[in-house]
């Protein structure tokens, strides 16, 4: 069980800062934006370098960008530990993942919610981790859809199946009050954005989202 928090909820002002309050997460999640794929624009390359070089964690950079072919192997050639690309936004996901790893990087794929999850089954080999978005992607906040479950508890089974080690990542509301569903459902790693940065210590909330999740373990 791994909780990823993810720095949109932080102080964008004091990056380095807010990430050393995280440094006992699993990972940073590092949401790339760029007004095409989604509605909002973050950051790209030269900010996530330097937050590659300050950060206290790993790096879990999530690429909600246009073009992943192209673009997304430049954030495992900076040092991102794993890169996740949206399959809609791929034209070869398979050939992407292949690279992402010869670079280095854990390779990661991610659906919407609107997505289904059956193209992949037959692709899980090629795969590290399969992000299932909780919330519409482009903006930290949402509301968490409980109609994607059925997603993660049908990608569990599938991999429980081909008795294969792959991640199931979920992002978008995730928060004690939501948890235990997630990890009911099947997933086991955890992104917090607003519950970990909007509460008076993220460290704490940290190791409070992690025991909560092991507990059903």
């Amino acid at each position: 069980m791994k909780i990823h928090p993810s720095i949109l909820s932080a102080d964008f002002a004091n990056l380095e800062t807010e990430l050393q309050r995280i440094s006992n997460a699993d990972m940073a999640h590092v949401d790339v934006m760029d007004n095409h794929f989604v509605p909002n624009l973050t950051f790209g390359p030269p900010v996530v370098e330097r937050i590659k070089a300050v950060s206290p964690v790993p790096i879990d950079a999530h690429l909600m960008i246009a073009d992943a072919d192209r673009n997304a192997p430049v954030y495992a050639e900076m040092g991102c530990e794993s890169v996740t690309f949206h399959l809609e936004a791929a034209a070869a996901p398979v050939r992407l993942a292949r690279e992402l790893r010869r670079l280095g990087a854990q390779a990661s794929v991610a659906i919407k919610p609107g997505t289904p999850v059956e193209p992949l089954i037959d692709l899980l080999g090629e795969f590290d981790q399969v992000l299932i978005m909780t919330v519409e992607p482009g903006f930290g906040g949402q509301k968490f859809l409980d109609v994607c479950l059925p997603k993660v508890k049908r990608l569990r089974a599938a991999i429980s199946e081909q008795n294969m080690k792959v991640n199931i990542q979920v992002d978008g509301g995730i928060s004690a009050s939501t948890l235990d569903r997630a990890v009911e459902a099947g997933a086991n790693v955890f992104v917090a954005g607003s519950a970990v940065y909007g509460s008076d210590n993220p460290a704490a909330t940290i190791d409070e989202l992690r025991a909560q999740a092991l507990a059903h373990v």
